[in-house]
């Protein structure tokens, strides 16, 4: 063979060993990079359900809050409205006591007065105290004819004939009654007695067989 066939065949050999080597060198650089960027991918995914883990917390965390926040608020709402409820509750009791003093000056008025134009006048005042009063959630409770009913009604008199009665009405209004929004404010107090109707315990007379008519009595036989 030729030397310079040797030295070509040398070359060429030469050339593939390190053309190996070359590729070898870059997979196992290839292999490092991919091995690098699976660990850098777990990572980064390790770090997103971290992320994730703290955005769903603090998302509950704030619904948490918003609903106790609206909680709160509601509940302050309710003790604001019970608060002002009462303080004019408790305004409009004082306020009653002149419409009483309306009702009954009014009641007692004799008739030639009342169409005096001064007196109409007063009149229209205590209808008007009266209105502002009902707008504010004031309502009267019905009494006269109805069943009594502790709650509402508080009897001061009592008829004679009501002992024992079973069932007990309102037979008059003494003096009215009122509800504030839904609220008994005041109880109408009475006087009850039995209802329309019903008898009286032990008035029921006994009744009592008519005598026969037209029967003679019966002779009696010697013995």
């Amino acid at each position: 063979m030729p030397p310079e066939d040797t030295a070509d065949n040398t070359e060429r050999a030469e050339a593939s060993a390190v053309g190996e080597a070359g590729a070898a060198e870059n997979t196992a650089q290839a292999a490092d990079e991919v091995a690098q960027l699976r660990t850098e991918v777990e990572r980064l995914q390790r770090e997103l359900d971290e992320a994730r883990e703290r955005a769903d917390r603090y998302h509950s965390n704030w619904q948490r809050s918003a609903a106790d926040f609206q909680n709160w608020k509601r509940r302050t709402d309710q003790e604001k409205t019970e608060l002002t409820r009462y303080a004019e509750g408790a305004l409009t009791v004082e306020l009653l006591r002149v419409l009483d003093d309306f009702e009954r000056a009014f009641g007692s008025l004799p008739p030639e007065l009342r169409m005096l134009t001064w007196i109409e006048g007063v009149y229209m005042i205590g209808q008007k105290l009266y209105a502002v009063l009902q707008g504010r959630g004031l309502s009267p409770i019905e009494a006269d004819g109805q069943e009594f009913d502790p709650i509402l009604h508080e009897a001061v008199l009592r008829e004679d004939d009501a002992e024992g009665a079973d069932r007990l009405v309102v037979v008059q209004d003494l003096q009215r009654g009122y509800r504030f929004h839904e609220r008994v404010l005041r109880p109408s107090m009475v006087k009850v007695g039995r209802p329309k109707g019903e008898p009286a315990e032990g008035s029921t007379a006994e009744a009592t067989a008519p005598p026969s008519e037209g029967v003679a009595d019966s002779p009696t036989e010697d013995s």
